[in-house]
């Protein structure tokens, strides 16, 4: 059984112990250390300022967090706190996610970079000295894409012709083709050049997240200072 494993084995132990919902469970057992420039009691810090989700909402993030707390509370699923906030609050669908997202982040149900279905998304992004369609063709073309990721394949999982392509990530010769979760690529046309951004999802766990934010990092930096053309 591999940590990640025996750690949701955890997770549900928990829940038929308690009745808490599996987020609620999964955030009793994590370890946390509050991040730098985190208020006290949060364990980590919203995107959104605070400035800022007080104008567009009216209340600043400690009145959310009491605000929620009162209302649905942490025990409650992520739909269900982002509807009542809009129904209650008179809060756009919009704000009403941003409010959710920034009181799971606070309140350690939503970990950073965690989206709803518990898995975890990083992105990295560089300007490359590549023309958009080349950079565009490179990751269309499966031997070019095979040989910008060695070690890597990378699996067509989008409709062909799709502005931005995502791919499913595996070891070379691994038997699960969704091994590493799924790569989205987004490729921006910046004068002659081409503004590369790399979103890979479905990760299962922080510290997965946490080696893929290094290693497409590193691998955008290489890109960008190697010569590359498309076949």
């Amino acid at each position: 059984m591999t940590s990640h494993e025996s750690f949701k084995r955890q997770v549900r132990e928990r829940m038929a112990r308690t009745g808490e919902r599996y987020a609620a469970a999964r955030r009793s057992l994590l370890p946390h250390t509050p991040p730098s420039g985190a208020a006290p009691g949060w364990v980590s810090r919203p995107e959104t300022s605070d400035a800022t989700i007080k104008e567009n909402t009216g209340h600043g993030w400690d009145e959310w967090v009491s605000i929620v707390d009162d209302g649905p509370g942490r025990s409650a699923g992520h739909t269900e706190i982002a509807a009542w906030v809009a129904a209650h609050h008179d809060v756009s669908g919009w704000w009403a996610q941003t409010v959710t997202v920034g009181y799971e982040r606070i309140t350690g149900i939503r970990l950073p970079g965690q989206m709803p279905d518990g898995t975890f998304s990083v992105s990295r992004s560089k300007v490359l000295g590549l023309d958009h369609d080349t950079a565009h063709a490179l990751l269309l073309d499966d031997a070019d894409r095979a040989a910008l990721v060695p070690g890597l394949t990378l699996s067509p999982r989008s409709r062909p012709g799709v502005k931005r392509p995502r791919f499913a990530v595996a070891e070379t010769g691994a038997l699960d083709p969704a091994e590493h979760g799924v790569l989205m690529v987004s490729t921006d046309p910046v004068g002659g050049r081409t503004r590369m951004t790399l979103t890979h999802e479905r990760l299962a766990s922080p510290a997965a997240a946490e080696h893929w934010r290094g290693f497409w990092g590193e691998w955008l930096t290489a890109l960008a200072g190697s010569e590359v053309t498309a076949r």
